[in-house]
């Protein structure tokens, strides 16, 4: 109650009192708390209870007021006087001895307020970058401190003012040197050597002395010589006895110092306090898009950053319930790193293991965002350490797995963090992890070289339906993903040498022959090898459906729209009257899906523009059609699926097609030859997407030959689908149809 009633007394004495110049005042309350420790007896009261929080504040608002009333860039007296009489070097030894108790408190607001309050650029100075740089060490060191949130505050100004001036964070990469301990220093110095904590030098070449309590009084020797001479020894007879209470370090374990802002951060990242975790989270987004490649190198060298992500992607990955639904992977709303705050009583869609997905996904949202905004050198290494630590060490062993269960839930999170995923560098090394980095043309012989990639195109054409329609999505979406590896590592490596084909030049009299409907040199569909399977019982006797559609006489290749046009009305032609039903429906036909098709053509060539692809076919003349073709392993996957579709339940046919229609938009040359050009001479036990189809019209329509009504009957089948007629018993189709 005194105490209160003093400090209320100075206020008002000082309101009264005429005002002082601004380096008078200034020196006033810097030594009315020098003098606190010299004339006070009693160290356990609160500084609450005294008048420090307001001298300290005293001292600011002058600092301000004189930066404001002089011109840009000009340091005041009252500036110099705090550089020169190193104050924030003797408030940082009174913050850690926490003297009064409450004092780290009060240091790391003032060092909070003078770095945001003050516009000329103070870290520069050596009396204040080296403080700063101890003041960094003490956050973060204990979790859970009273002190936790004005300890975030003033990291993230720190970091703030590297953002400004990114040179600066030159001044916090420090050098290691010898131990303190081993200098013999003073006891009450050799407990940070007992942290681990280094010797540091800064870049200017000035060594950092023992200076970190006993030495503190020597800096108000100065002043106070020449007023109290003998209160220059009480001052360090008092600072001298101040004792650092011991206090548990975080279980986060500083391999090193040489970057302790982003190991106080990390620290902070592990905060019971979800509001503080976040703060440090922001605050190591801004450190790690600064373009200075040496802190690059040593945030990702000498901190513990790759082991934080990965760890705790790992440790949330884990704590996930073995089996979750797909559906609730797949729906569950989207996550943003920081806004995971979720109540399981007030979602009404709530689900076991929901709380731990969105800690995931939240996580690996901000590890996606991380390195995206990551200087490149330090990208690269995060998302090395996340293909390593976390793909290949825990995602893999689930992904491998027999339990159909297990293997569709970590299929279904693949799925997810695949959509999920925006950056560019963590894509990359994604995809290798999926797909392998092989890019030479694929044998049947070596299909099992990168063991991952070889099990999940397998799970395409799984036993378990859903296994098999979940991986065909996770394909669908990688698809889509802006990385040029993923279709040639797929497809466009087993295309290059065109080897599908058969080289015929053209007589100069056959060039423009078109015989029974077919250009010259195609080959017959009947004379395939593809097609001699097929028992004479099994085909119709009017093969009429077959014929090509009426072509003109000459058939370039590649000359636009009419090319189009004429390889539309192929496919079209494929499928007989009797088999269709779109146009007993109105607004059903193919033409209904021309607009939504040319949008996303339209995203697919914009995508692929920086791919540089060729405009044309590499010509034959410089294809090495002599090699054996294998269509790849995917491709194999897909058409064998296509083949059997009147045999596959709906939705696994939506899936296969949904794959095959986004393979088809790339408007790489080789792909629309191969899969969307019927005129393509196919080589000897060659087969494309029309020639797989064209076997599967043909089983069509055998069977429908069994089937009475059949038209009604497709076209109510065909109305249940679109939603257009009530569900009811279906007894039109045999068994075997599916």
């Amino acid at each position: 109650m005194f105490s209160k009633f003093t400090s209320i007394l100075q206020h008002a004495v000082e309101a009264l009192a005429p005002s002082l110049p601004l380096q008078e005042d200034f020196v006033y309350h810097w030594k009315a708390i020098t003098h606190y420790y010299i004339e006070t007896s009693d160290d356990k009261a609160p500084v609450t209870d005294t008048n420090i929080p307001s001298h300290l504040e005293q001292m600011l608002d002058i600092l301000v007021q004189e930066e404001n009333e002089r011109e840009s860039g000009e340091t005041g007296p009252c500036m110099e006087y705090l550089l020169h009489h190193k104050i924030l070097e003797t408030l940082y030894t009174l913050g850690k001895a926490d003297c009064p108790p409450g004092m780290k408190q009060q240091v790391l607001v003032f060092y909070t307020k003078l770095l945001g309050r003050i516009r000329q650029p103070l870290l520069p100075h050596i009396n204040v970058h080296r403080p700063v740089q101890k003041l960094i060490r003490l956050c973060g060191e204990v979790l859970a401190t009273p002190t936790e949130n004005e300890e975030i505050q003033f990291l993230c100004i720190v970091c703030a003012k590297l953002k400004q001036d990114p040179y600066l964070v030159n001044f916090f990469l420090e050098n290691k040197l010898k131990s303190l301990a081993s200098k013999g220093v003073p006891n009450v110095i050799s407990e940070d050597t007992l942290k681990g904590q280094d010797s540091l030098s800064t870049d200017t070449g000035q060594s950092r002395q023992p200076e970190e309590l006993s030495g503190a009084a020597g800096m108000e020797r100065a002043e106070l010589e020449d007023e109290c001479p003998h209160h220059v020894d009480n001052l360090s007879t008092s600072l001298d006895n101040l004792t650092v209470t011991s206090l548990p370090e975080a279980s986060v374990v500083r391999p090193n110092q040489d970057y302790n802002l982003v190991n106080s951060l990390l620290n902070l990242t592990r905060s019971p306090d979800g509001r503080i975790a976040v703060k440090a989270c922001e605050g190591l987004m801004l450190l790690v898009s600064l373009p200075e490649p040496a802190a690059a190198k040593c945030l990702t060298q000498s901190t513990c950053l790759c082991e934080l992500l990965t760890d705790r992607l790992a440790s949330l990955y884990k704590a996930l319930p073995q089996s979750v639904d797909p559906l609730d992977i797949e729906t569950v709303e989207a996550i943003n790193w920081g806004l995971d705050s979720y109540s399981h009583k007030e979602d009404a869609s709530a689900f076991p293991g929901k709380r731990a997905l969105i800690s995931f996904l939240s996580w690996f949202d901000y590890c996606d965002q991380l390195i995206k905004e990551a200087q490149k050198t330090a990208a690269v290494a995060l998302a090395k350490a996340v293909h390593e630590r976390f793909f290949i060490g825990v995602m893999e062993p689930q992904l491998m797995q027999t339990s159909e269960m297990g293997i569709l839930t970590s299929t279904a999170l693949l799925h997810r963090i695949v959509r999920q995923v925006t950056s560019d560098v963590l894509l990359q090394e994604m995809v290798f992890f999926i797909l392998g980095e092989q890019r030479e043309p694929e044998t049947l012989a070596e299909i099992s070289r990168h063991p991952l990639r070889h099990r999940l195109i397998e799970h395409c054409d799984h036993i378990s339906d859903e296994i098999s329609i979940m991986t065909l999505r996770m394909f669908e979406h990688l698809l889509q993903k802006p990385n040029e590896h993923i279709l040639y590592n797929l497809v466009l490596r087993n295309l290059e040498e065109r080897n599908y084909t058969e080289y015929k030049p053209l007589c100069p009299e056959d060039k423009d022959v078109v015989e029974n409907g077919l250009i010259a040199g195609a080959v017959d569909l009947e004379e395939d090898p593809l097609f001699t399977d097929i028992s004479p019982d099994n085909t119709l006797s009017n093969q009429e459906w077959l014929s090509s559609p009426p072509t003109t006489p000459d058939h370039p290749k590649n000359d636009g729209k009419t090319e189009v046009h004429k390889i539309v009305n192929s496919f079209l032609c494929l499928v007989p009257d009797e088999a269709k039903s779109s146009y007993h429906v109105e607004g059903t036909g193919y033409d209904t899906y021309l607009r939504d098709a040319h949008r996303q053509f339209r995203d697919y060539c914009a995508i692929c523009l920086r791919w540089e692809w060729p405009g044309s076919p590499k010509p034959l003349e410089r294809c090495n059609l002599e090699a054996a073709f294998f269509e790849g392993h995917f491709l194999k996957v897909l058409f064998d699926r296509m083949g059997r579709i009147l045999d596959q339940p709906y939705d696994v046919n939506l899936q296969v097609t949904s794959v095959l229609s986004r393979l088809s938009l790339f408007p790489h040359p080789h792909i629309h030859e191969y899969l969307l050009d019927p005129y393509v001479n196919l080589a000897s036990g060659c087969r494309s997407l029309f020639s797989v189809i064209v076997r599967v019209v043909g089983d069509l329509m055998v069977r429908i030959q069994r089937i009475q009504d059949f038209t009604p009957k497709l076209l109510l089948v065909r109305k249940r689908l679109l939603g257009l007629e009530p569900e009811g018993p279906m007894q039109a189709f045999p068994s075997w149809w599916q």
